[in-house]
């Protein structure tokens, strides 16, 4: 056991815990954080998805002291404020993305990173983005649509 400094959505915290414990364990069962999900355990269907420094990794297969120091994201922290969702939080709601919900997490993490890099991706560039992102439900038509919709408020936002 080690003491691990993280921050996590914003704020520093600590986490006793080994250092090759995955990311994942230590978001849900150290720090609460149980928005990210386990899904396959193998980083292969994204439900695990969460941001380091901006970019999207999955927290299934990440040791802990691999992020030390680096700013980490989870579905908590996407949304600017508890009264304010983040654009593309909306879009899934107005796009009626989710069925049973449980890769949303991810994929909304796996959004969020395509649209802070490119703020105007095309159907390909989504497809590519969200490839490692599986939805057994099958939305990837509403995730695509979504994903417009945030983009151009995003858009609107900056003008």
């Amino acid at each position: 056991m080690a003491s691990i400094q993280l921050r996590v959505n914003g704020k520093s915290v600590t986490a006793d815990v080994d250092p090759a414990t995955p990311l994942l364990w230590v978001l849900r069962d150290s720090l609460g954080l149980v928005g990210t999900k386990f899904g396959c355990g193998m980083a292969l269907c994204g439900a695990c998805t969460v941001l380091v420094d901006g970019k999207p990794i999955r927290a299934c297969t990440t040791p802990v002291s691999g992020v030390t120091g680096q700013a980490i994201t989870t579905i908590e922290g996407l949304a600017p404020s508890t009264e304010k969702l983040h654009p593309l939080q909306q879009a899934w709601i107005d796009h009626d993305v989710p069925q049973c919900g449980y890769c949303q997490a991810g994929q909304l993490m796996s959004a969020s990173a395509l649209l802070a890099s490119n703020p105007k991706p095309t159907d390909a560039d989504i497809d590519a983005a969200m490839a490692g992102n599986i939805c057994r439900c099958g939305t990837y038509q509403r995730v695509r649509a979504a994903i417009h919709s945030a983009a151009d408020t995003l858009a609107r936002r900056k003008a």
